[in-house]
């Protein structure tokens, strides 16, 4: 087969496989589990053959008209350079292990027929993103990942924790679609193309007429799909859903939508010196609260929310100073060790019985009881620290040294401003990620108390999975060095300075968060914190919807815990209270949007009810009315109908008299 059809079926075989699932899955329940799980392993094995085929060389592309459209047309298009099939590897490795890790963690669930046709459709969507050429193709995709998130997030419709967020991931990602799909609009009335290359071509011909508009537009679709600041808040509480959707939505699809669309279209953003300052600002908040943000909560899962909105600030940074393969770069070894942290959390979760730290804490000897979840995410939050030769460091000191070279002119491509925010802003981060991985690394599996109940040992579909993922986490950074030619051509290296100064401050974070934990540890006495209500039969996923429900009972949150020994409380101090609720943002929309638009819509309801309603209901009286008159004239008696003919007859020739003598007279 050609380089061009094995690229289509990478979409396709995930698409068929979620459309067999949904037909069979009441029907033939035993092909279900094979259906979500071979065509998503075929796709990856597919993505695996394309990327090797392309090369890192000369973009391959490939194209037929969808139809006429009269101005701008729409093809079906493929755009498959080096970044598209390195990302599309990602997601089908993910996505398999996702596939794989779900049939033990979903194993009685009676809706897993639905969850895994929805989690192959969510697949097909996000390569579909990947390796399109045109941008009305593109926006199918983004909008079937917005469709399917709201449906697996809200998985366990039972707890109100995911009815809510289900909604709140839809609302809030809608809310950026709307102007982005303005941007598109205008992006193609400017360049006359939805094709990704024509835009791109008449950009580098300067034929973009509003730049800064057309960026702005697009980035607000992007702050939405990519949960960057302010259109975040959706990410934290989308973690009510399964941890697979949390590890498939944060590793790998649909908040790596937003980064890629920008990695794809950089020369667009780039054509506008404030709308890149704009997304370094963006990127930079975006990572400092977070950071602290993650450093108060005390949900393993939002802990790990936190994180993935500070490390997707970091791809934005690493965009805003106009370096494309640095962002991809981050994306691709971030998507390998934050699938590693999802997926060992369930594990985590099933063998506590709470997702509470608080009540981790005073559990003993957890880390015995799962040691391939304990090594496995041991190496993932030493790469969410930068620590080297973990793949974390090399991709985000490519940020760092894109952001140090912009900063001191060594690049023109952006504002030197955008430059210093991200430099800045990334080595605060970085003591930030240190110590809230370091706090959960602690809490987690340095507990004192109890021992845990043994739940036996765990699945092997779902430890299997974490060592895969394991071996990217640890040797992606290390072979980067082998494959610049999928990242444009140029070196990926780290420098020293970046690279000392970078891993200095992050050790510190991670010794003084230590240093706390060893403090507030001796100091706090060792009372139980918080329900573990699950039984240590039950499945993965009944563990983690009693875990959720348990924790809003115990605490009255999902977020934080009233925890004396947590080490976050000590290093936050009074911020505290405000970073367990990401700084009260939530609060704010409600006051700023969420109430006004509640009460236009009683306003409306009311005028519709009210005021439209009683014209409508008017009317129709007034029909009634005459209807009710002249039914009465309705006797069925002879000589009152004669009687009625006659007089009515009577008056006609009296009228016809009277204008007969008013004509002659005239």
């Amino acid at each position: 087969m050609t380089t061009t059809t094995l690229a289509v079926l990478v979409p396709l075989l995930p698409f068929l496989g979620a459309a067999a699932g949904l037909l069979l899955g009441r029907t033939a329940p035993g092909f279900v589990r094979p259906l979500a799980v071979l065509p998503t392993l075929a796709a990856a094995v597919l993505a695996a053959v394309v990327a090797a085929r392309q090369g890192g060389g000369r973009a391959i592309d490939a194209a037929t008209q969808l139809t006429p459209t009269g101005s701008v047309p729409i093809d079906l298009a493929l755009h498959l350079d080096g970044f598209a099939v390195l990302v599309a590897v990602l997601v089908g490795l993910v996505a398999t292990c996702v596939q794989v890790y779900s049939t033990a963690y979903l194993k009685d669930d009676v809706r897993y027929p639905s969850y895994a046709a929805l989690v192959s459709l969510f697949t097909s969507a996000m390569l579909l993103v990947v390796y399109s050429g045109d941008l009305m193709v593109l926006l199918v995709g983004w909008e079937v990942m917005g469709i399917c998130s709201y449906f697996l997030v809200g998985h366990y419709w039972e707890t109100p924790e995911a009815r809510a967020a289900s909604l709140k991931a839809f609302l809030v990602t809608k809310l950026g679609d709307v102007p982005f799909l303005i941007g598109l609009f205008a992006l193609a009335a400017d360049t006359g193309t939805f094709r990704i290359t024509g835009i791109l071509a008449a950009v580098n011909n300067g034929g973009l007429d509003h730049p800064t508009l057309i960026a702005l537009l697009l980035l607000a679709g992007v702050a939405g799909k990519s949960a960057q600041f302010p259109l975040h808040t959706w990410l934290p509480d989308a973690m009510a859903g399964p941890t697979p959707v949390s590890a498939l939505i944060h590793a790998a699809t649909m908040v790596a939508a937003g980064i890629y669309f920008v990695a794809r279209l950089l020369p667009v953003f780039a054509a506008s010196g404030a709308a890149l300052v704009v997304l370094a600002v963006m990127a930079a908040v975006t990572m400092i609260g977070s950071g602290l943000a993650a450093l108060a909560q005390d949900d393993i899962k939002r802990v790990l929310a936190y994180s993935t909105i500070g490390q997707l600030g970091y791809m934005s940074g690493a965009l805003a100073v106009g370096d494309r393969g640095a962002a991809v770069f981050h994306l691709i070894s971030h998507g390998a060790f934050k699938a590693v942290l999802f997926l060992a959390a369930g594990v985590v979760i099933h063998a506590a019985g709470t997702n509470s730290l608080a009540a981790m804490s005073r559990m003993g000897d957890l880390a015995k009881r799962i040691p391939d979840a304990y090594w496995t995410m041991t190496v993932a939050l030493l790469a969410l620290a930068a620590i080297p030769p973990f793949a974390g460091f090399f991709s985000k000191e490519a940020v760092l040294v894109a952001a140090e070279h912009t900063a001191f002119g060594d690049r023109d491509v952006a504002p030197a401003a955008a430059g210093w925010t991200i430099l800045v802003a990334g080595l605060a981060a970085a003591v930030l990620t240190a110590a809230y991985a370091t706090r959960l690394w602690l809490l987690a599996f340095r507990g004192r108390g109890p021992e845990v109940p043994d739940h036996g040992k765990q699945p092997i579909a779902m430890t299997s999975v974490l060592w895969v993922l394991a071996v990217p986490t640890i040797a992606f950074g290390l072979a980067a060095g082998t494959l610049t030619d999928w990242f444009d051509g140029h070196s990926l290296t780290p420098s020293l300075t970046t690279a000392v100064l970078s891993t200095g401050v992050g050790l510190v974070g991670g010794l003084v968060t230590y240093g706390t934990w060893r403090h507030t540890t001796a100091l706090a006495d060792r009372p139980p914190v918080g329900a573990v209500a699950a039984h240590p039969d039950a499945e993965p996923a009944l563990v983690e919807v009693e875990a959720i429900t348990s924790h809003t009972a115990a605490y009255g949150t999902i977020a934080g815990a009233p925890d004396p020994s947590d080490p976050g409380r000590l290093l936050l101090g009074p911020l505290h209270r405000h970073a367990v609720t990401g700084f009260h943002l939530d609060a704010l929309y409600t006051v700023l949007f969420v109430r006004p638009v509640g009460a236009a819509a009683r306003l409306v309801r009311f005028l519709d009810r009210e005021v439209v309603d009683t014209y409508v209901r008017g009317a129709g009286g007034i029909a009634r009315g005459l209807g009710t008159a002249v039914r009465r004239a309705q006797t069925g008696n002879v000589q009152t109908y004669l009687g009625a003919l006659l007089a009515g007859t009577l008056v006609l020739a009296i009228a016809a008299v009277v204008f007969a003598n008013v004509y002659a007279g005239a």
